[in-house]
């Protein structure tokens, strides 16, 4: 009795202790997991922007453990923005056309179908009063179209948005 009682403690503990928090991460939806919308936007979009008809495509990258963003490729505006996880959050570098290169994070699960990243800090700038991107909004209104709102800042203060919105080119 004594070997069947310790066996089956055995069992449950050998059980409890090979369950890890990946485990736990195949249940969650994956819908609310903002890195793998963005994984999904894999392809080429087109839509209108601050710069009239526009093209951005994304591509998953690294072992999927990034997604870059290239808006207007080779074209005169283009950039690219990396998305990847960064601990629990999710961050976000663009390398803008201005030369600067702002870091943002997110928290790790959309809301509302939404990312809103927030600004961290900025590599190439002289001043926090320089004109950089300080937030950015995706939501992903379903899975062939994407609104993208970018605010960007100057002299320490919101000086306007450039609005994306996308569909999904087939």
């Amino acid at each position: 009795m004594k070997l069947k009682s310790a066996l089956s403690v055995a069992v449950l503990l050998s059980a409890y202790v090979a369950r890890t928090p990946a485990d736990e991460d195949k249940n969650a939806d994956p819908k609310s997991s903002a890195f793998e919308l963005f994984k999904q936007l894999a392809g080429e979009w087109t839509g209108k922007g601050e710069f009239g008809e526009m093209r951005i495509v994304y591509k998953v990258t690294s072992g999927g453990t990034a997604v870059v963003e290239t808006i207007d490729p080779g074209g005169d505006h283009e950039m690219v923005t990396m998305i990847y996880p960064d601990g629990d959050a999710l961050a976000l570098t663009h390398y803008c056309m201005l030369g600067n290169q702002p870091h943002m994070k997110a928290k790790a699960k959309a809301v509302d179908n939404k990312v809103a990243f927030l600004f961290a800090s900025c590599s190439n700038m002289k001043s926090d009063k320089d004109m950089h991107m300080h937030n950015v909004t995706f939501t992903f209104v379903d899975k062939n179209t994407l609104k993208a709102e970018w605010s960007h800042y100057q002299d320490g203060k919101e000086s306007g948005k450039a609005v994306f919105e996308l569909t999904r080119k087939k």
